[in-house]
């Protein structure tokens, strides 16, 4: 029994190795599988034999003819399977749907998780995944490999909830994994959404798989998903990357955290707007409300401003507080680069949609200028191009990833 539960894994591991060549290569051979792979050719056979029967391989032609036997050629099945993907926050929830080539063929948005029990927002989830399914044509769960959901805060020791919250709510202490799944009949993982939003940069192509590099990622905190050698790091306890709480400010402004001088509590949206709300005449000309619930809404407005500059009231004002922000984050970033020899550097996240450019430009030169290998190799900053979905995008990767092989049954109820 034992035998026969190792061979079921190293089957799973050799298929999912078989389509992510497939899916990079776009159309290849058995032979090329196997000198890609280094598995036998019966090990491919076997393999390809029954992602075929399953629908996630086709066979598409064959090959030129080379003075030998023509080989026949496969492609993904890129309608074979999808996952759906979630980014929830308190201001918005975001769903994707992507098919087996991680193209998004349905989405859908709706308001955040706000101040909501639990169990209200997961009975809504489960219509609007029924939503997004539709938004995509899929008519069949068994086309279906599940639900990744990236949440912020850290993951408990069960890995099914996030401690995340300033104050202490339900969310604290729900598990949202068997309770999302329960809904909708699909199998649920739960992520970090910094180590999605690093995943979903990772799987669209946009970063080769030999580069070493940080997803830094701000909603209403920040996050940093880091790969590696074309792994996701995740540490002891599967909470790397909070990158929010590096200390910047040894004895400085208190982080709801416990500690004090965190990269958020100096730099954060909350903190930018606690900043705005200093300037006389600020509040009212933004129109910032100033509330907790609000901090997200408000900061929006100062970041809009702020990319306006003077063109606008309270331009230069608001530029002034978030540049102050930026140069935190840049040094958290520089010394991050600094420790870790990172090739590139990806911002991303709804706190980087009004003034990312602000952000790109100061830790491009922080970096560049003061990075401890900056005559060793360049570090590319850049902002990632995929908005606001890209935490959803990648919480969708990894429900294919961890569904892939064994199709859904059940449908959604």
């Amino acid at each position: 029994m034992v035998a026969a539960r190792y061979a079921g894994r190293s089957a799973a591991r050799t298929s999912r190795t078989i389509v992510d060549l497939v899916r990079s290569s776009g159309v290849v051979s058995r032979v090329e599988l196997a000198e890609m792979s280094g598995l036998t050719g019966a090990s491919i056979s076997r393999t390809v034999k029954r992602l075929l029967d399953d629908g996630l391989l086709v066979e598409t032609g064959q090959s030129d003819a080379t003075g030998g036997k023509r080989r026949t050629l496969l492609e993904l099945n890129t309608a074979g399977r999808f996952a759906i993907g979630v980014s929830i926050d308190d201001a918005r929830i975001t769903y994707v749907l992507v098919n087996l080539g991680g193209e998004v063929v349905g989405e859908f948005s709706s308001e955040g998780i706000g101040a909501s029990p639990p169990r209200a927002v997961v009975r809504r989830m489960a219509k609007e995944v029924r939503a997004v399914l539709s938004t995509g044509g899929v008519t069949s769960a068994a086309q279906v490999t599940g639900i990744g959901v990236a949440a912020p805060g850290r993951l408990d020791l069960r890995g099914t909830a996030m401690r995340s919250s300033r104050e202490a709510t339900e969310w604290e202490q729900f598990a949202i994994e068997p309770a999302l799944q329960e809904a909708t009949g699909l199998p649920v993982t739960l992520e970090h959404d910094y180590v999605c939003a690093a995943l979903g940069e990772f799987w669209v192509g946009r970063v080769p798989a030999a580069e070493d590099f940080v997803c830094f990622f701000a909603a209403t905190g920040f996050g940093a998903g880091m790969v590696l050698g074309g792994e996701v790091y995740r540490g002891s306890s599967s909470n790397a990357g909070e990158i929010g709480h590096m200390v910047l400010d040894v004895g400085g402004t208190p982080c709801w955290c416990g500690s004090r001088g965190c990269l958020e509590a100096v730099a954060g949206p909350r903190a930018v707007v606690g900043r705005a709300l200093e300037r006389p005449g600020l509040a009212a000309a933004l129109g910032l409300s100033g509330h907790p619930d609000r901090v997200r809404a408000d900061f929006a407005a100062i970041a809009g401003a702020a990319a306006a500059g003077a063109a606008v009231t309270g331009g230069a004002d608001c530029l002034d507080v978030v540049r102050d922000s930026a140069r935190n984050v840049a040094a958290a970033v520089l010394s991050l680069t600094n420790v870790m020899d990172l090739d590139r550097v990806v911002l991303s996240g709804p706190a980087f949609a009004e003034a990312g450019a602000i952000y790109r430009d100061a830790v491009r030169d922080a970096v560049s200028g003061l990075s401890f290998l900056r005559q060793v190799h360049p570090v590319v900053v850049e902002l990632s191009q995929l908005g606001l979905q890209s935490a959803a995008i990648g919480a969708a990767t990894v429900a294919l990833d961890g569904g892939l092989i064994a199709p859904v049954s059940s449908p959604p109820r």
